[in-house]
């Protein structure tokens, strides 16, 4: 089930983010984030929009959406998900990326970017190519992955229209 998050949430979803940016393997987190910082840059307020998968009482995965950029760029969504290691490959990811494209639609983005997405994270890249993104381009070796040195960082776009 995905629900928007509220503050309660936080102590489940920490857990979640914490755990991708210590592995530094697939979003360009500071391992030495803090849960206050995280929570901050997370749990955004309206208009933006953050949700929580859940199964039963636990949170399985977290997404937050928003506008990309201020002023003439906030016709183009942008967002993040993270899904629990313990979860993944359960169509948590999916189902939060679908979520997410229909957020975006309703509230009338014209498309949905994602800035930073990790080269090596092949398991989101196919995810984002079957709901319809493609990339944009690559940064070289913009990101220091833990075990494939310096990778590239994609952007990866979907119209709306």
């Amino acid at each position: 089930m995905i629900r928007p998050a509220v503050s309660a949430d936080w102590p489940s979803i920490w857990p979640i983010i914490s755990e991708v940016a210590t592995a530094q393997e697939t979003m360009p987190y500071d391992p030495a984030l803090s849960s206050e910082a995280a929570r901050l840059s997370w749990l955004l307020p309206a208009p933006a929009r953050v949700v929580v998968f859940t199964e039963g009482d636990s949170v399985l995965g977290t997404a937050n959406m928003y506008a990309n950029r201020p002023g003439p760029g906030s016709h183009i969504a942008s967002g993040s998900l993270v899904v629990a290691a313990s979860a993944r490959g359960r169509g948590v990811g999916r189902e939060l990326a679908t979520d997410m494209i229909a957020w975006a639609r309703e509230s009338g983005f014209a498309a949905l970017q994602f800035n930073a997405v990790v080269e090596t994270n092949t398991a989101a890249i196919s995810l984002y190519e079957s709901l319809g993104f493609t990339t944009l381009g690559v940064a070289p070796g913009a990101f220091r992955h833990p075990h494939h040195g310096d990778v590239g960082l994609r952007m990866m776009w979907l119209d709306l229209h």
